[in-house]
Order: C-alpha cells, then structure tokens, then sequence
C-alpha cells in the first residue's frame, strides 16, 4: 500500500535517526525532528517505514 501521509507527534527528543535512514523526507532544523513538504513518499516507503521502527520515542507515525 501506498504512504499518504508521514507526520511527527508530540514527544520528539531530536536523536537524529530518521534523518539518518531518509534524509530526503525527515529533517532536524531546531529540537524536534520535522516532514519535509511535497515529497512524494512512495519513492521512500521502506526507509519511512524503517524510520518509524527505529524512532526511540514511537513518535514517527504514517497512513496508508
């Protein structure tokens, strides 16, 4: 299935891992990680997918 949505919920401790597996959706400007706007997500499914896994926090969170 398609990713339709990839969002950030409350509780970020900006450890820098989701920019770490998919630079090309997550960045780190300030303290909370953010989604980067009008990226297509299909191309990065399964380093989303990853990222969310990984996130210590459980704060990565996506809609198919």
């Amino acid at each position: 299935m398609a990713i339709k949505e990839v969002f950030i919920e409350e509780g970020c401790t900006a450890c820098g891992l989701c920019t770490d597996i998919c630079p090309e959706v997550f960045e780190l400007p300030d303290d909370v990680a953010i989604v980067k706007e009008g990226v297509n997500f299909d191309d990065f499914e399964d380093e989303i997918k990853e990222a969310a896994e990984s996130c210590p926090v459980e704060v990565i969170k996506y809609k198919e």
